[in-house]
């Protein structure tokens, strides 16, 4: 969600904090602002709207030049997209400087706490009250750092907070729960962040800051310094705490645009390399699978009697498609459930269930909090993730990373099908260790995942003809898209690229539904999208779709076809057809939806939409 950017060193604290901004864009934000610590005191700006919008003013304006500094985007919560709204939040006194990811619960009795304390608060949000909480802490003789652990100690909710002093003009303080926060180090200087993308640009070394844990970062070489730069990570409760370095896998270069028209452009094309890097290195010289990561004991996974996967938006139709997969290759009955649902409706969980976790971020809050459920009642939980060091994978029992590299557009491409990769590795595996999939039968299908890199690369060498088709409905106002089988998530992750990025009214269906109400809707000249089964390996379903097909053509609807190569039966009754190569049924998604994805994007292109940062979108949804 909101982008968070922390600097301590000898650069421009204001050029490398919105640097850092500019490469949190993606994620989502209303508003911005920065403050720098300089000349004895704090300088500050912010503003609404877009992040040129703040770099405007402070050419109108210049902060003076700091060596440490901060800065936010923010996508409202607590109040609306105004520039009194937008963070960094100072105290009465102008000493103190918060930016915030989040939401306080209990904000509302601190306020009016601080309110009967002669504070002044002068914004709708609840972070305003965090940075008065702080100078107190500090007027009272606490430093930054231990006012951080006293005052987090008092919120409710999840939080990410960075805080500066101008009594330390060589200090930067985080703190985090529930929500994202990540330390770079580099020679002489350090960074906190939201996410590493902010500081690739000077340093791929970076610090996981782990629950309830606070990091101060200064320039002087302290405790736990590295080439002049001090870094201490306590507990709330000031104990000091283990952290884990690692080593970002990625350069800069992997988080720009390439020469592409967007990054969501650049993301689809990245995709055969996404897919043949989330293989690498899982598959032995025998053919059999080598998931190191998972960390389950085999006898534990040969007694799981139920799986359950977890998940929201794109994520959660990988899941549908997961389920497909699990239920034929295991035998394990697998339930699919959206993660915000998830607790709440009381699930039947035990030690005997695996819940499998799914997550581009690995900080959906909605799916952290189903996965912390999953571990209270005694289940094993396997995080599918794309980030390495994120909250999910690190609370789960096992994780597989999904390798898709940064993906910086809010919609999500190249990390769902890294994700059913790694669902389809998944259930293979339990297939492997539980013997309901013989050797040579787990080599065959491996064997076909080796080859869907080279299959997505041919889907997208031919799309000119789906763009061409995308500008001609640029002003439909509304899509149907149908499926069976496997097909019908692949129709739910098509209509909801669609609403995503082109702002139209779409709606994924099951085609055996059709009769059951959806086709009411069709109407001469209405656009409907139809996924279509291989006749090889689903002949009874493909056979079955053709008839839908018919059907609402007979009524007027304007037939897009995705369909096998070779498969000419659909021919009578397509308006357009898009082929894609054979593939064995259960891994058809991965070819399937390319399509779509291209369809959606050159559609929203067409409306003159935004792809990369869709309106009211968020890339990772930190909050509940």
């Amino acid at each position: 969600m909101c982008g968070i950017v922390g600097y301590v060193g000898s650069q421009s604290a204001l050029e490398v904090v919105l640097a850092g901004l500019r490469r949190l864009e993606y994620r989502g934000y209303d508003s911005a602002g920065v403050a720098v610590l300089a000349d004895g005191g704090i300088a500050a700006a912010k503003k609404s709207g877009k992040l040129v919008n703040l770099e405007k003013a402070l050419v109108d304006q210049p902060l003076p030049a700091g060596a440490a500094g901060i800065g936010h985007t923010r996508w409202a919560t607590h109040g609306g997209p105004t520039d009194a709204n937008a963070h960094p939040h100072l105290d009465n006194a102008g000493r103190v400087a918060v930016v915030h990811n989040g939401i306080i619960e209990n904000f509302a009795e601190l306020r009016a706490e601080l309110a009967a304390r002669g504070h002044v608060l002068g914004s709708e949000t609840d972070t305003e009250v965090v940075a008065h909480l702080l100078a107190e802490e500090c007027s009272g003789g606490a430093d930054l750092a231990a006012a951080m652990r006293l005052v987090c100690r008092r919120l409710n909710g999840a939080f990410t907070l960075v805080a500066v002093h101008a009594d330390a003009p060589d200090v930067v303080v985080g703190a985090r729960r529930d929500s994202p926060l990540v330390v770079g180090v580099g020679e002489g200087e350090a960074f906190l962040a939201s996410d590493v993308a902010a500081f690739i640009a000077h340093t791929r070394s970076a610090i996981e800051l782990g629950q309830d844990q606070v990091v101060e970062v200064r320039r002087d070489g302290g405790a736990g310094g590295a080439g002049g730069v001090g870094v201490v990570v306590t507990d709330f409760d000031g104990r000091p705490a283990d952290v884990r370095h690692f080593r970002v896998d990625w350069d800069a270069a992997a988080a720009e645009k390439g020469g592409h028209a967007s990054f969501m452009h650049k993301e689809i094309a990245e995709q055969p390399r996404a897919v043949a890097d989330t293989l690498l290195g899982r598959i032995g010289a025998d053919g059999e699978l080598l998931l190191d990561e998972l960390r389950i004991p085999a006898a534990e996974l040969r007694e799981v009697d139920k799986v359950v996967v977890v998940a929201c938006g794109t994520a959660f139709h990988a899941g549908l498609i997961a389920k497909y997969a699990i239920e034929h290759w295991t035998r394990i009955p697998c339930e699919v459930e959206p993660a915000s649902e998830f607790r709440h409706r009381d699930p039947i969980l035990d030690a005997r269930t695996l819940v499998v976790a799914v997550s581009q971020s690995g900080e959906t809050m909605d799916t952290l909090m189903a996965l912390r459920h999953a571990r209270e009642q005694g289940s094993r939980v396997l995080a599918i993730c794309n980030t390495n060091g994120s909250t999910i994978p690190r609370e789960s029992d096992a994780v597989l990373y999904t390798h898709a590299g940064p993906e910086v557009a809010v919609a999500s491409t190249k990390a769902f099908l890294t994700q059913l990769v790694a669902c389809y590795l998944v259930a293979l595996y339990l297939g492997q260790v539980r013997g309901t999939k013989w050797g040579d039968e787990i080599q065959g299908v491996v064997r076909d995942l080796a080859g869907i890199a080279g299959a997505v690369e041919r889907v997208l060498a031919d799309m000119e003809p789906v763009r061409a088709l995308a500008r001609s409905l640029a002003g439909a106002g509304t899509v149907l898209f149908l499926g069976r089988h496997v097909g019908y998530p692949v129709a739910l992750e098509g209509a909801l690229k669609l609403k995503e990025l082109a702002y139209m009214h779409a709606e994924g269906f099951a085609a055996g539904e059709l009769k059951h109400g959806p086709i009411a809707l069709v109407e001469e000249g209405l656009p409907v999208v139809v996924v279509v089964p291989s006749p090889r390996g689903r002949s009874v379903l493909h056979d079955k779709i053709v008839s839908n097909i018919q059907e609402i053509r007979a009524r007027g609807a304007r037939t897009i076809v995705i369909a096998e190569e070779g498969d000419e039966t659909v021919l009578p009754c397509a308006d357009h057809v898009v082929w894609v190569p054979v593939t064995p049924t259960l891994l058809q998604p991965l070819v399937t939806t390319v399509p779509l994805q291209v369809f959606a994007c050159e559609l929203a292109v067409a409306r003159g939409n935004e792809v990369d940062q869709p309106r009211n979108l968020a890339k990772s949804v930190t909050v509940e």
